[in-house]
């Protein structure tokens, strides 16, 4: 795992404490990085909908 240097905005880290409760900058960004990857993956999805190449439905 890398240890990279990055400027993070201090508005969004302490809003994030404040809605997740999350303790560290750790635990936020993770569960951030995490909520993206399943929000682009859940509208990759909903392409398929629909067609043949799905054959469900999609329930949030």
């Amino acid at each position: 795992m890398t240890r990279p240097n990055i400027d993070i905005d201090d508005r969004l880290v302490k809003e994030g404490l404040k809605l997740t409760r999350l303790k560290t900058k750790k635990e936020r960004i993770n569960f951030a990085l995490e909520e993206l990857v399943r929000k682009v993956k859940r509208r990759k999805m909903v392409k398929f909908e629909g067609s043949e190449v799905w054959e469900g439905a999609l329930v949030v």
